[in-house]
């Protein structure tokens, strides 16, 4: 073997373990040194080294609280629904990783065969057939799944979808409404090529007028119809199954982006609760409960066109992601995942609610679903100064939409959330 030629062995060794140092956290990160760090330490290290001092633009200071600054922007660990950040902190989170995550972090089950997986040795030259399984299981669940692509974000997989749409009907044009991700072609920001702004339609959501002159105006150029079903809201069905007639008529496909919606609202997303079943979909987030993973799927006919053009992601296939979609799957096996976390939303909306009428503010509602709702604020420097404020009181809230429950928010969890807005509240109310 050449193993062997070239160490003189047949087997490898385990290799030694490496010396830890005294200093370095859990995390192998230096602590910052004893009476010099300012409170904002953390932020100003990653913001030497990384633009915005985050990856994700939503994890930037001013995506976490607006204008407040000296405020925890990382965490060591998470657990359940508590994160214990850099800052020697621990806070109840409601934006759980931005919905990604369902269950509740590190959930023992899931964190077990993941790291059983990757034990195994988690990618190689092959694709594993834990892809097989997974894949099966994910399209009995899913309404519109004839066939199912994994990838890593949901970005990746509505690019997908949208290049299947391309591909299939030989067309260019896609008419749509909400935030698909960053990828150029539903984006009108620097750096995007004006070429692929041009053959990207925005529409209001729930507008059925304004989608019908969008198609209109595509004509024969059509290829797809792409929509984020829940913004804020459900959507009417009189528009999703315009949107449907629309499509057909044209001779487009229908995508839905279900990044969100499922495994959260139902197991097969907005899709499954509607009766209206598009042509492609793609899935994320509570998919692998906040592991790196997204799907995209849909009708064999337009899913077989992936074959023809190039979809291709090195770590697609992943399998200590795949442990976690199965893992997820199985959950939603044996519990009604959904409807649990419909009633912990209701709960975690209406000890919220009772906060504000305690505290007596005014300029604040409760809005959204259950399963993902939001405070909406009149003033944006009263937003920024509750969340701030919660966070000195031990709770994470997201600016914005949304707050998203998870099976580990329990009772306990639900009354630190209580207290830490009634607190917050209360704060805001005396600072006038």
């Amino acid at each position: 073997m050449v193993f062997s030629r070239l160490f003189g062995k047949n087997e490898p060794t385990e290799p030694a373990k490496p010396e830890v140092e005294d200093g370095p956290d859990a995390e192998g990160e230096s602590a910052p040194p004893d009476g010099e760090s300012p409170p904002d330490y953390w932020a100003i290290r990653a913001s030497g080294l990384i633009p915005g001092g985050a990856s994700t633009a939503s994890k930037r200071e001013p995506s976490l609280y607006g204008k407040t600054r000296h405020m925890p922007t990382h965490f060591v660990r998470a657990a359940g629904c508590h994160l214990f950040t850099a800052d020697e902190e621990t806070l109840v989170d409601c934006t759980m990783a931005l919905g990604s995550v369902a269950l509740g972090y590190a959930e023992p089950e899931l964190t077990r065969a993941v790291i059983e997986t990757i034990a195994a040795g988690s990618v190689s030259g092959l694709s594993p057939l834990l892809e097989i399984d997974t894949a099966e299981r994910f399209c009995a669940v899913v309404p519109c799944a004839e066939r199912v692509q994994f990838l890593k974000s949901g970005a990746e997989a509505m690019s997908a979808a949208v290049r299947i749409a391309r591909t299939y009907t030989g067309r260019d044009v896609v008419v749509g409404c909400g935030y698909f991700g960053w990828h150029d072609w539903s984006q009108q920001v620097a750096g995007v090529p004006q070429a692929s702004q041009a053959v990207f339609r925005a529409v209001p959501f729930d507008d059925i007028p304004a989608l019908e002159l969008a198609v209109a105006e595509a004509g024969p150029a059509l290829a797809a119809i792409a929509i984020e079903p829940v913004i804020e809201r459900l959507p009417s069905k009189a528009w999703i199954e315009r949107a449907r007639v629309l499509a057909d008529r044209a001779g487009a496909a229908l995508i839905f982006d279900e990044i969100k919606t499922g495994f959260r609202i139902a197991p097969g997303g907005y899709q499954q609760l509607a009766g209206v079943t598009p042509d492609l979909a793609a899935f994320g987030k509570a998919l692998s409960n906040g592991h790196a993973l997204s799907a995209v799927c849909g009708r064999e006919e337009l899913m077989s066109v992936a074959s023809r053009t190039w979809i291709s992601s090195t770590l697609a296939s992943e399998a200590g992601a795949l442990a976690a979609a199965r893992a997820v799957l199985t959950w939603h096996e044996r519990v009604d995942v959904c409807a649990s976390l419909g009633k912990i939303g209701a709960e975690m909306r209406d000890v919220v609610a009772r906060a504000i009428t305690a505290s007596g503010i005014d300029g604040v509602t409760i809005e959204g679903l259950d399963h993902m709702w939001f405070l909406r604020f009149e003033d944006d420097a009263v937003e920024d100064a509750f969340v701030a404020a919660a966070v000195r009181h031990g709770v994470l809230f997201k600016r914005g939409p949304y707050n998203f429950p998870a099976m580990a928010h329990d009772d306990d969890a639900i009354r630190e959330i209580e207290s830490g807005a009634s607190a917050a509240f209360v704060d805001l109310m005396e600072s006038r």
